[in-house]
This record gives structure tokens, sequence and C-alpha cells, in this order.
């Protein structure tokens, strides 16, 4: 199974003739690889995967997958005990 993960476009740019971006991830920017996707524009929603924009999502989409991985994470932290307790 992958995950791929939801960013915002913050900048595009060329590299050895690749098209190439910055991608934020809550509020941390990552360089992706943009070759699948060379319409994007800033301020574009991409799909990434191990580095690669996979596909362009509008922004409702991408917030409604912010939302299903915030509620990964509650129910994640509500599943793993606090070791820290129990010293």
């Amino acid at each position: 199974m992958c995950l791929g993960i939801p960013g915002k476009v913050a900048e595009t740019y060329l590299q050895n003739d690749l098209p190439m971006g910055k991608v934020e991830f809550g509020g941390i920017r990552k360089e992706v690889c943009l070759v699948y996707v060379p319409e994007v524009v800033v301020g574009d929603y991409v799909i990434v995967h191990v580095g690669f924009a996979l596909s362009r999502i509008d922004e409702k989409e991408a917030e409604e997958i912010f939302g299903y991985l915030k509620q990964m994470d509650e129910a994640e932290s509500e599943e793993t005990p606090d070791l820290r307790s129990e010293i």
C-alpha cells in the first residue's frame, strides 16, 4: 500500500530540464518532481509520493484528505499508551 500526501505548490522551476517545485506540507517545504503534472501552477494542490507529484487535486479534496489524516493521527494517539505514565 502506498500513501500519497497532499501538498500545496509554493514554487515551480526547471532543474536539468525537469519541471520541479517546492511543495508545502504543513509549513514544511520539500523539493518535488512535477514531471507527471507539468500543468500545475503555484497555489495548486498535488498528491506526492516519494518525491513525485502524481496528480493534481482541488483544494476541497486536499482539505478532505487532511481531515482523514488528522483522524488517523487522533486514532493512533488513543490506541498508543503513554509509556511515561507507567514509569
